[in-house]
């Protein structure tokens, strides 16, 4: 996704990861206190710890981090996602319990989630869930062992309607419980989303 200013900088390297991670940790308190689109590097900078020019050491501009920080937190995500079949490793997984956690860490980051998957959020951002969710479910229902190893292999899926329907579906039942300042509790998502996908995959039946 977001691709970081410095890209010469190696993934690994301790002090990147801790500037990355405060970095994030700022503006997702900021996002939560003012609009995106309010917020400054020098805010982020300010509350991070840290001076402007490293700010742009690691990102061009607020948007670009938060792209990257949202999408980091949406990469979790999805492992929270219902696991599908009767003979699914992680059975526990199979139940409302699941996409209510989904729901849960949505509403934990809403500011910024909002502003990403919101009417003037990010298209890349967008883009990168839908991939990610649809990858998600193809693979539990299609184990990616089954599949050429190669490098991205679990998001470049083959062309699965139910797949992406349900991602495309995810998204905007998700954006739309954001944006109306979350009616409905987590538990009560879940209990509503479950169905659906009940209805596109072999998820184990409610309880």
């Amino acid at each position: 996704m977001a691709t970081t200013k410095n890209s010469t900088t190696p993934s690994g390297d301790r002090r990147v990861r801790r500037t990355h991670a405060a970095l994030a940790s700022a503006l997702i308190q900021l996002v939560e206190e003012q609009d995106l689109s309010r917020i400054s590097v020098a805010h982020v900078a300010e509350r991070a710890g840290v001076s402007r020019p490293t700010f742009y050491d690691h990102y061009r501009d607020v948007h670009e981090l938060a792209e990257a920080a949202c999408t980091a937190m949406i990469d979790s995500l999805i492992e929270l996602l219902p696991t599908p079949g009767p003979d699914a490793a992680a059975p526990e997984r199979d139940s409302p319990r699941s996409l209510e956690a989904f729901f849960a860490s949505l509403a934990e980051h809403a500011g910024l989630y909002n502003a990403l998957l919101g009417p003037q959020g990010s298209a890349r951002v967008i883009d990168h869930i839908r991939r990610r969710i649809a990858a998600a479910a193809y693979h539990r229902v299609h184990p990616a062992d089954d599949l050429p190893e190669q490098a991205g292999a679990r998001q470049d899926i083959p062309h699965d309607v139910p797949a992406t329907f349900a991602a495309g579906a995810l998204i905007g039942v998700a954006a739309d419980w954001l944006q109306r300042g979350r009616p409905r509790t987590p538990a009560e998502m879940a209990a509503l989303t479950l169905p659906l996908f009940n209805a596109l995959y072999c998820v184990a039946p409610p309880e």
